[in-house]
């Protein structure tokens, strides 16, 4: 049974055209999946950013943290501002 030569040429036509339609959904795909790769990057360089500039605000915080519990500036701001002093040696109550 022999097949018409239009027929057969109407065949590899659409057999290439079908392989060029894969191809191009591949290469969209590929491009697509570049673009997400590239986008996520740029995400991870920005959250790495962030994450530095929140521990160095961590750290400053810690610092003033500890400025404001210090002994020696309580007791500054307790003689200063509210009046406070020592107890003397009367003052002091020994409880049994």
């Amino acid at each position: 049974m022999r097949v018409p030569r239009r027929r057969l040429r109407l065949r590899w036509v659409a057999v290439w055209i079908a392989l060029f339609v894969v191809f191009l959904g591949e290469l969209l795909g590929y491009a697509w999946v570049r673009m997400q790769c590239v986008q996520t990057g740029y995400e991870i360089s920005h959250l790495v950013q962030e994450q530095q500039r929140l521990q160095e605000l961590q750290a400053n915080l810690k610092i003033e943290l500890a400025r404001l519990k210090s002994p020696q500036r309580i007791a500054r701001i307790a003689a200063e501002q509210l009046g406070m002093t020592m107890p003397s040696a009367r003052q002091i109550v020994v409880l049994p």
